[in-house]
């Protein structure tokens, strides 16, 4: 089965694949060949896509949809980044920036909520890239 991501600017990826896990607006899901065809909303977080050559590939995807279909998986997200470009120090200043954004009123404090857990969630992602080093 093909994995492709494709943010606005570029396809970032585009790999054969036996399994690819990705974040989805309300939890994870792992899709493998064969998997139901569907469509749905992504989180911000980690995906993990292992290859056919028995490599894992990871990034961190932020916003969009994924399509599941007979052949593959395409993921149109807002933002892909190679984990391993994540930096621990950098994510956790964008956290605390987050975490310092206005929250007075209803439709800011849904956008601050929105960018603290994407930050979150590429700060663990972060951590876990420097841990496997």
């Amino acid at each position: 089965m093909n994995c492709i991501v494709v943010t606005p600017e570029k396809t970032v990826l585009d790999q054969e694949t036996t399994f690819v896990a990705l974040p989805l607006f309300d939890g994870e899901i792992g899709i493998g060949k064969g998997h139901t065809p569907l469509v749905g909303r992504l989180g911000a977080g980690e995906l993990r896509v292992s290859c056919t050559d028995g490599k894992v590939l990871y990034y961190y995807v932020e916003g969009g949809f994924v399509e599941v279909l007979d052949d593959g998986v395409v993921l149109m997200t807002t933002h892909a980044w190679p984990a391993s470009m994540l930096n621990v120090d950098v994510a956790e200043k964008q956290l605390q920036d987050a975490l310092a954004r206005p929250g007075n009123t209803l439709e800011l404090s849904q956008i601050r909520e929105k960018k603290v857990n994407a930050r979150r969630a590429r700060l663990r992602l972060a951590q876990k890239m420097a841990s496997e080093k």
